[in-house]
């Protein structure tokens, strides 16, 4: 997966916007004003790219476990974050399906109202 791949990725869902809130370098994708990724360009364009995405701390623990590629996540909460290096033993599509679910938890967290107004998108 390349940066513009993940970054079409996330951005395709509704409702959701980027931001740059810690530095330049953090790219931030957040829902309802909430982030459910984030990711440093320059990791990418070194050719190291890992991203940090929220995760049911029950899953949380069971992935760290199958897989050597997804960490506690990196200047976030251990219990509700992982960090994931992507391009190695780590699948795009699973990739993929780690940032619905974190999309997908952050969406499930909205107020109704707000859930209805992204929606209806």
């Amino acid at each position: 997966m390349n940066l513009e791949a993940y970054y079409e990725y996330c951005f395709s869902k509704k409702g959701v916007t980027e931001h740059f809130p810690f530095d330049e370098d953090t790219l931030v994708f957040k829902v309802g004003g909430k982030m459910f990724a984030l990711s440093s360009l320059s990791q990418w364009e070194k050719g190291e790219p890992e991203v940090n995405l929220k995760c049911d701390p029950e899953r949380a623990q069971e992935l760290r476990a199958e897989y050597e590629d997804i960490k506690p996540g990196y200047h976030m909460s251990k219990i509700h974050w992982n960090t994931i290096a992507v391009n190695k033993g780590v699948s795009d599509a699973f990739v993929k399906e780690l940032v619905d679910h974190s999309y997908d938890l952050v969406f499930k967290s909205l107020t109704k109202k707000l859930q209805s107004e992204i929606t209806e998108l």
